[in-house]
């Protein structure tokens, strides 16, 4: 029967009931299995102690050769030794055979999990989904093992329909799902990694990084896509019709995604702006954190990010403040009595700024003289600061304490709107309107 046919458990069993557990042929397996696992296990031990393989162990992602190499090892060699003994004496071997499909199945489970870690990482439903994700990978071998799974695939093609020249069952769709994730899983892993690769090189200027990390992580799901469609046996030149649709769809409702996108590529070509710089936008400031090809991410001197769209860097005036020069220069307004002595008043305002490490000391600081007002003479202290992307308000405060203790300590007077108010007596009123 079929089910007899593709039951390798029911072949093993059946092998055992009619040699017996102590069979040369069974103690032979058995041993060559042992062997095959301590042999895997000793050449893994071996493999990660080698330092070259720690000092690249950042580079596959921490654990991640350690999880997968023990068991590789393990299917390699129990592989070998069932290909031998098949060789040799024409035998089945179902119990290496068994072992074989369990090592196998191992090293899918951990190759799977292993890469959506990389593809979602720091994501907390990974964790979460691990084991049901091996559990999954687990039935579906055991089913193969006890001979349940070829029926159930072989019942599902069963069940089909044509529609015109191409003939669909619930086994091809199946087999498309599966295709197209596992090529997508893996096009987004190989994406991550090249990434990473590419921002750890200090030889390419930030933006030419992030554009080719985007080239390359938008051709990577295309070809994803078609080499999955292909596998499947779906005809691409029915892709014609969804690129016509795409075209349209473009045209009416998503024209504001595309400008976004497209003006992200330019932004990032043209490199006026990149990471780090402090930027003026849509009434908004603050560091860019994050670029995208949506949107970039702009953190303000209070922590909070905005997601500001490309379209609007192209579509408005942006003022980069760290365009060429990251440092801007900050007027510090102060005002004295008119009856004090400017020269003193102004070394005392550039004093405050010394060896403060947020104001440059080239080009050094500088007091002016502004105006002179109804209540007093307004002066200006002028410095370059160093860091604008950490704020003004603090360095402010503490410069204007510092200037209000100097001119404590030496008299110097801040002053304050006054009136003279004069009450006149009804004698002096009325002498007033007689004369």
């Amino acid at each position: 029967m079929a089910l007899e046919r593709h039951n390798l458990l029911a072949k093993l069993v059946a092998d055992v009931s009619q040699m017996g557990i102590m069979h040369p042929q069974m103690i032979l397996q058995s041993v060559l299995l042992l062997l095959c696992w301590g042999g895997a296990y000793w050449f893994s031990r071996r493999i990660l102690r080698h330092q070259s393989v720690q000092d690249m162990r950042w580079k596959t992602g921490g654990d991640g050769l350690k999880r997968v190499l023990f068991p590789l090892l393990a299917l390699a060699l129990v592989s070998a030794a069932n290909l031998s003994l098949h060789f040799i004496d024409g035998q089945t071997n179902s119990l290496l055979r068994v072992a074989n499909l369990l090592m196998l199945a191992m090293v899918n489970i951990r190759i799977l999990v292993y890469i959506i870690r990389r593809v979602f990482e720091g994501a907390q439903w990974v964790q979460q989904w691990e084991k049901y994700i091996s559990l999954m990978i687990w039935v579906l071998y055991v089913l193969h093992v006890v001979g349940i799974l070829p029926e159930v695939l072989q019942t599902l093609d069963t069940i089909s329909f044509d529609a015109g020249k191409v003939h669909i069952s619930v086994l091809t769709v199946l087999q498309g799902i599966i295709s197209v994730g596992a090529t997508l899983l893996l096009a987004m892993w190989l994406g991550r990694t090249i990434e990473h690769r590419l921002m750890l090189a200090d030889v390419m200027e930030m933006n030419v990084r992030v554009v080719l990390v985007k080239i390359m992580r938008s051709a990577l799901v295309v070809i994803a896509v078609l080499l999955s469609l292909s596998l499947v046996g779906i005809d691409l030149t029915v892709l014609s019709v969804f690129g016509g649709a795409l075209g349209v769809g473009l045209g009416f409702g998503l024209q504001k995604i595309a400008s976004n996108y497209v003006s992200g590529f330019i932004i990032l070509l043209d490199r006026s702006i990149k990471m780090g710089d402090l930027i003026s936008v849509d009434n908004r400031q603050g560091v860019i954190s994050g670029l995208t090809s949506r949107y970039i991410v702009l953190k303000a001197a209070d922590g909070t990010e905005s997601l500001v769209p490309n379209d609007t860097l192209i579509t408005q005036t942006v003022v980069n403040q760290s365009y060429n020069d990251r440092s801007v220069w900050v007027g510090l307004p102060v005002s004295v009595a008119y009856d004090s002595d400017l020269e003193q008043v102004m070394q005392l305002m550039i004093s405050v700024t010394k060896n403060n490490p947020r104001i440059l000391a080239e080009p050094a600081p500088g007091a002016f003289v502004t105006a002179f007002a109804d209540s007093g003479i307004n002066l200006t202290l002028g410095f370059w600061l160093a860091d604008p992307e950490n704020g003004q308000m603090g360095l402010k405060s503490e410069l204007n304490l510092k200037i209000w203790r100097a001119f404590k300590e030496y008299g110097i007077e801040i002053p304050y709107p006054r009136r003279d108010v004069m009450l006149l007596s009804p004698a002096q009123d009325t002498g007033t309107q007689k004369s």
